[in-house]
Formats: structure tokens, sequence, C-alpha cells
């Protein structure tokens, strides 16, 4: 085994300040991403159920792993489309090499129990958690995968700006992408062709002629939640400012006089034009409903958005995806904001090989295709393709150089994350006359 790395519990801590919460209740974690994920959780215990293992010997001593015994404590419950696939696998892997798989089903709030439970060291190989936690909050309790990661060449296959991300939080790779998300501007294909939309746009002064288009064929071009505004704004922000510029702004004030005078002025801009939806800022999920209804074309979110619209429609949406557009002189023009649920092992696991190779079964392959399309999300194996509602993800997350957090700068200030919420929340309703006022009023609050 590879000698685990040690990242000190007081950097983990400092850096969790601003791991990403998301907006309304948004994501504290990513599988509970803006209240659209179920928060029901469960402490089920049951072993994966087995298929009867080949009696055929590898080597004349069994198979590979004969007598290992892995226990995985899983962020979902037993109902759900994703406990289906992580069963299956299971007993795929049990078939294939001997090793039983015990499941605990803990939920969602699998993270208020696993910072005491790995430090007591109780007993489990594999857990799933926010890729940004397991490495900001978990890390001296995860082994390290680099060399296991290097030896089935997993960066061919897997999302560098999500590797990345891990590497330079923590100095290693401590997880395996099992759910990715990505975000941007989701929209409807079908209004884009009716409206004349030949090309998804790229650049600003592209986004606000699609806008016109779209409004000039009687459908409104943007549709917003209160519940994401801040996500939204976020967006702007980026472009002009960088996440570093907005911890810093967030922290100490001084946004007057920066570009986010800009932002916030090309967001009123916006509302001036006439580019929004009737009713937005509408209540959660009022205004994303629209797109469903063929009320509104597009919405600054992440990809879960497809399949809450189709569900609370009854609507099969033509959905597409770009990244959001690039302004003038931005700094961060080609982030994306991108997270995932990732799995991780224990530092202290005594089979951490076996249960390596049970994350790649699950995360590659056959089972990753059926993961993608029973719960309809974006694959992990980059070889593998995004359900229809989702396409487009899987390139815009590949293209992302820079993964965006969920407001992460935004949300670095804790003491005053509901005041920024509910002054983005007012930019969209049109209550700033520009936005070297909307910035004045921000820094009013220090």
């Amino acid at each position: 085994m590879k000698k685990k790395k040690i990242f000190s519990l007081m950097m983990a801590s400092a850096l969790c300040l601003s791991a990403l919460t998301g907006c309304g209740s948004a994501p504290a974690d990513s599988a509970s991403a803006d209240n659209t994920q179920s928060s029901a959780q469960s402490s089920e215990s049951q072993p994966a159920a087995s298929s009867q293992a080949s009696s055929e010997a590898q080597g004349g001593g069994g198979k590979q792993y004969e007598g290992v015994e892995l226990t995985m404590w899983s962020m979902w419950t037993s109902s759900e489309p994703q406990a289906q696939v992580i069963q299956e696998a299971a007993a795929a892997f049990e078939e294939q090499t001997g090793a039983k798989i015990k499941i605990e089903w803990k939920g969602r709030d699998i993270n208020n129990v696993l910072s005491a439970s790995l430090e007591a060291g109780d007993k489990f190989d594999i857990f799933e958690d926010d890729y940004q936690r397991i490495a900001n909050v978990y890390a001296e309790y995860t082994y390290d995968l680099t060399d296991m990661a290097k030896a089935v060449d997993y960066d061919s296959f897997s999302y560098p700006c999500l590797n990345n991300q891990v590497i330079a939080w923590t100095g290693n790779l401590n997880s395996i992408v099992e759910q990715p998300q990505v975000g941007g501007v989701f929209y409807d294909k079908d209004a884009f062709e009716k409206a004349g939309v030949a090309a998804e746009p790229k650049t600003w002064d592209e986004f606000l002629e699609v806008c016109q288009k779209l409004k000039d064929s009687g459908v409104g071009p943007i549709a917003q939640d209160g519940a994401y505004c801040d996500f939204a704004f976020y967006h702007q922000l980026v472009r002009h400012l960088g996440e570093d510029k907005i911890t810093e702004l967030a922290l100490n004030g001084g946004w007057s006089g920066t570009e986010a005078e800009t932002a916030a002025q090309e967001i009123i801009d916006l509302i001036n034009a006439g580019y929004f939806v009737d009713g937005a800022p509408d209540e959660f999920p009022s205004s994303e409903n629209k797109i469903g209804f063929g009320m509104a074309a597009m919405i600054v979110c992440a990809n879960y958005v497809t399949a809450e619209v189709n569900g609370n429609t009854g609507t099969e949406v033509n959905w597409g995806l770009f990244n959001y557009p690039a302004v003038e002189n931005g700094v961060e023009n080609t982030a994306a904001y991108a997270g995932a649920n990732s799995l991780a092992i224990t530092s202290y696991s005594e089979n951490a090989q076996a249960a390596f190779d049970f994350i790649m079964m699950l995360t590659t392959g056959e089972f990753d295709q059926k993961m993608a399309d029973t719960a309809k999300q974006i694959p992990a194996d980059t070889r593998n393709t995004a359900p229809a509602i989702l396409t487009g993800t899987v390139e815009t997350l590949l293209s992302a150089e820079v993964p965006m957090t969920w407001c992460g700068g935004l949300h670095a200030n804790s003491d005053l994350k509901t005041s920024f919420k509910s002054m983005c929340v007012e930019l969209f309703e049109g209550k700033y006359a520009s936005g070297a006022e909307f910035c004045e009023a921000l820094d009013a609050l220090y």
C-alpha cells in the first residue's frame, strides 16, 4: 500500500470556511443542491445483493479478493436510483473478485457524522460526500489515491478541472468523482431554433443578441428564481473579478470603484431591456418551470435543473447547455461552476486496493453509464454518454479550465452571506438604479 498523505486539520478547517454551500438552501453538499434533492436520510445497513460466485479459481488461490469484506457508507438511501446501481455494481464486484461489500445507507446527512466517525476510526472503507468537503475537511483520514489512479490512467477518462482542484486543495488525489455537476446557461433548443438562433453565444455581446431574438420571437429570454439570484450574479462577478478578488471584497468591503459595478450594471441592463421572463425573480421553482411551459428559454443554474423542470411541468424540454458568456477584458472568462459527489477511501482501510478497484467498477464503463441513465446525471467516465437532458454537460466540464465554486467568494464572509443573498435578489428585482448604487449599498454593510 502506498503511504497516505496527512493534511493539517487546521488548514482544512480554514479552507472549509470558503467551501461551497450554495444558494437558497443551495448546496451545503452537492447532492442537496438548492433544496432540489431529497433530504431524507437513513441508517439502514445491509449487505449488497450477491450473485452466485464462479467456482473458477484464479492462480489456484481462489478469486482475487476472496475473504475480503469492504464496508461502504453511502450518501443515498436504499430506495433511490443511485442505490440500485451501487447494489448492482457491488454484486458484480463480488462475483468477479470474491470481495463482499456491505453498504450502509446514511442519507444526505452523512457529513454530520463523518468527521467524528473518521476520527474515531470507525470500521468502514469507502464513503461518499461532496468532493470539496472530502478534500478540505476529511483529508487527514483519506487514502492517497495518486499512484493507484496513475496505474489505471485515470486522467485519461476523468475531468481535469475537478482532479486538479482536489490536488490543489490537498496536495494529492484523495477522491474519485462519482456524480459530477456543472453549471452554466441551460436552454431550450427548440426555443432557440424558433427564434432563429443558429449558434450558442460565447461572448456577452452575442448573448445580448440572442436575448433580443428570443424576445422578438415572443418568449422570455431568461428565467430567474429568487433562490438562485446570488448564483446567477456570481457568474457575472467571476467573469469581471475572479474568485480570489470576490473573496477579498466579501471579507473586507471596497466594492465601489471595482469591476463589480460593471457586473451589477450589466444585470440592470438586462432588466431594463426586458430580457427576464415576466415575474422574475419568482419564488423557486416558478420561474424555471416557465421554461417547461414554453414561456422562457434560458436559466443560469446547475445540471439538476433539467430534471426538475421536466418533472415539475410534465414536459420533455429539448435541453442544451453553454458556458456563461465571456465579458470584455474578463478575468476568468472560461470558468464554469463544477462540483461533484465523490468517493474516498479511509486512510486506515486494510483493503485499500480492493476498495479502489470497486470504485473504478462503479465509476467507469457499464455501471457508470447505468448511473447516468438511471439517476439522470452526468457520467463520471468521460467515455460514457450523458442523458439527452444533459447534452453538452460533459463537453462543458472538460473545457472548464477553472472550476468555479457555488458562490464561494460571497460565502467567505459568514456574517454577511445572508445579506449578500438578499441584496442579489433586490438587484434582480430592479431596486438599484445603477451598478455603482448597488456597490455602495454593499459597502454600507461593513
